[in-house]
């Protein structure tokens, strides 16, 4: 039972105050006049003040409320570490033994494991949640057991007790971890990149100046290096295929060293050609012409050379040479000395007219087979006698004219084949697609026909020739599509898929098997064009291998998902295709620093002055201290009991009740005037 006086003013104190100076002054000037009733004036004069304040006496019925002591309990992947998970398993249970023997003291034990998404070990977004499930004047101390390595400090809350951190590792530990500072996620093909690399060493070391470092490129053999230990590394490197290159830098693991998962870095980079060149020989100019320099000039990454014979030999005008404005075109330097130089050569409407002889064009198909590309966008004259196809360009043509030119509409079909070639595949449906007009009728040989038109005869035909790869489209009318006629079709996305085909883009190949990563969950990816594929061999970074079957999600793609079990390097197979990929993080949070320290969370203790106490010299010792005494000490930490209660019953008594203020003021009012008025 606990009482006191409360007020329950009738006016704001500030005119009750105002009220009680004007009666002083009142009661000061009686006394100076020497005015006998001035004892009664005063008394008056409180007992109407104190009636305007309203004062009872206020007994309350208490029940006193148990102290609340928080014990997080870090579980995420860095005390896993050596035997820290023991020690620290152990240490909570002394510690919530001692605990639970105090008197009137209530124990939360929290577990905190790893963050979602990488996010480390947030211990202070779960001291965060605990506080606010908890009546903040009952919390008498917060318990941390963990390495003190955590990764949202930030969010930490305003503390209502001691904060303590029991901090588990040893003295003896050490840890050499291997850092990629500096890693672009692209870099040009056949160009030099950067890379920055750091080795550090930490706690007690041995100083060693350098380690050994190895360094594979998707998964081949590594090569070995001897570098510094404590020094940035600039390393450059060069990009040995085009998508994605999949790089591993390994320090080998020392045998007393804390942990070997920090030992290898991850580093994916997309591999990107610098400039495509391409040269675009056109035969003779045609509503289409300005079609193919619209699609090639609209890329920046394209460089276009544009050879047009604006003036066949066999044209007579009679305007003298030297009174011509253009200029010859250097057909030589072009198609015998530089022609390795280009990416991809588009023939549009042309035929032999003499210009370029039978040996530029020999030398064009021998382009082809030491890896070139040549597409032929075929007009009428490729069904004449002075068509391309009767030079030795022919050699490589996947398709051969019959001489007919079928002039009538037509719409153009995806073939069943072309449907499961990423050159067509997912174009907008035939129904929305505009007809063309005019077809050259082709006898395939070779390749895979993706596209007919007109009688379900061949309209775009692909085919690989040696090391390169050739595309004959046995239309000029194309255009159509670009000019909206009868609704057009998907020109643009066609044209640009058929030229990054034929400079074998890796995200266009018919045959592939990548991965795209989400956190440790990769999607397997098969393209292919066939209509059923094999099961998916992942070897996992220990070695182990599981099979992983696919489905069809569209014509010739197929896909399945897998979730790893641990960071690092995937490989993938399926038949003839293989595929390295990186899970997970570079440098997992939890692994960048894995020497315990109470460093970070020092000025956070501080504010409580709470302690920082290593378990390898035991569990300390559990003191009460009074708020804002120091809360640890030698051997021992201290928490602050906060006398909390709860309030079951509440009785007011008046003091000034109306009857004995009228009563009290009347009689004091009444006797001060009698008594100066005898005077």
């Amino acid at each position: 039972m606990i009482g006191n006086i409360v007020f329950d003013p009738l006016l704001p104190w500030a005119v009750i105050w105002s009220l009680a100076a004007l009666a002083a002054v009142g009661v000061v000037l009686a006394l100076w006049r020497g005015l006998s009733g001035w004892a009664l004036r005063l008394g008056a004069g409180l007992v109407l003040i104190g009636a305007l304040a309203q004062p009872s006496y206020q007994i309350e019925d208490r029940a006193p409320l148990s102290d609340i002591v928080l014990i997080l309990v870090d579980e995420s992947a860095s005390q896993r570490l050596a035997n820290r998970a023991a020690v620290t398993s152990g240490a909570a249970d002394q510690l919530e033994a001692r605990l639970a023997a105090r008197p009137n003291t209530e124990i939360r034990r929290i577990p905190v494991g790893d963050g979602p998404d990488d996010a480390g070990t947030e211990l202070m977004t779960a001291l965060s949640t605990a506080m606010a499930e908890e009546p903040r004047g009952r919390i008498a101390g917060i318990f941390l057991l963990s390495d003190g390595r955590l990764h949202d400090l930030e969010q930490a809350p305003d503390l209502p007790a001691p904060l303590h951190l029991l901090l588990t590792g040893r003295d003896t530990d050490w840890d050499r971890r291997l850092t990629v500072r500096n890693a672009p996620g692209f870099a040009i093909l056949g160009e030099e990149v950067l890379l920055t690399l750091r080795i550090d060493d930490d706690g007690a070391a041995p100083g060693d100046l350098q380690s050994e470092l190895l360094i594979s490129v998707d998964g081949d053999t590594p090569q070995s290096f001897m570098v510094p230990v404590g020094q940035d590394l600039e390393l450059p490197i060069t990009l040995p295929h085009g998508g994605m290159n999949v790089i591993q830098f390994t320090v080998p693991t020392a045998s007393d060293e804390l942990t070997d998962r920090n030992n290898t870095a991850l580093v994916q980079i997309n591999g990107v050609r610098d400039r495509l060149r391409v040269l675009l020989v056109s035969g003779e100019p045609h509503a289409g012409g300005r079609t193919w320099r619209n699609l090639l000039k609209s890329d920046g990454s394209v460089d276009l050379v544009h050879f047009t014979i604006l003036r066949p030999p066999e044209k007579q005008d009679g305007v003298p040479v030297n009174e011509l404005s253009l200029i010859a075109f250097p057909t030589r330097e072009l198609f015998l000395d530089k022609i390795d130089d280009f990416d991809l050569i588009i023939f549009d409407r042309y035929k032999r007219r003499g210009i370029l002889p039978s040996l530029y064009l020999d030398n064009v198909r021998n382009y082809v087979e030491k890896g070139g590309a040549v597409l032929v966008a075929a007009g009428p004259d490729f069904a004449s006698a002075d068509s391309i196809y009767r030079s030795p360009l022919g050699e490589v043509l996947p398709a051969e004219p019959t001489a007919r030119v079928i002039d009538q509409a037509f719409l153009p079909l995806v073939t069943d084949l072309g449907l499961r070639h990423p050159v067509t595949a997912g174009l907008t449906g035939p129904e929305d697609w505009g007809r063309w007009l005019r077809q050259i009728e082709l006898e395939p040989n070779s390749g895979s026909t993706v596209m007919e038109g007109a009688n379900g005869k061949p309209l775009l035909v692909l085919d690989r020739v040696g090391e390169g790869r050739v595309a004959l489209l046995a239309s000029d009318q194309a255009w159509l599509w670009s000019r909206g006629y009868e609704g057009g079709g998907p020109q643009l996305d066609l044209l640009r898929r058929l030229a990054h085909w034929m400079m074998k883009e890796p995200e266009l190949e018919e045959e592939a098997l990548w991965a795209e990563v989400t956190g440790q969950t990769m999607r397997i990816i098969r393209r292919s064009l066939k209509s059923s594929v094999g099961t998916v061999t992942v070897t996992q970074p220990d070695g182990s291998q599981s099979e992983v079957a696919l489905t069809e999600v569209s014509p010739g793609r197929f896909e399945a998902l897998y979730t790893g079990a641990e960071i690092g390097l995937y490989r993938l197979k399926e038949g003839a295709q293989s595929a390295v990929i990186g899970l997970g993080p570079a440098a997992p949070k939890e692994f960048v620093q894995t020497i315990a320290s109470g460093a970070e969370l020092a000025d956070l203790i501080a504010t409580q002055r709470g302690g920082v106490m290593a378990l390898q010299d035991g569990v300390p010792q559990i003191r009460t201290v009074r708020s804002g005494r120091p809360a640890a000490g030698r051997g021992w930490v201290g928490i602050t009991p906060r006398a909390a209660f709860e309030t079951l019953d509440v009785r007011q008594t008046p003091l000034l009740p109306a009857w004995l203020v009228l009563m009290l003021a009347a009689l004091m009012i009444v006797g001060a005037w009698l008594r100066e008025g005898r005077n």
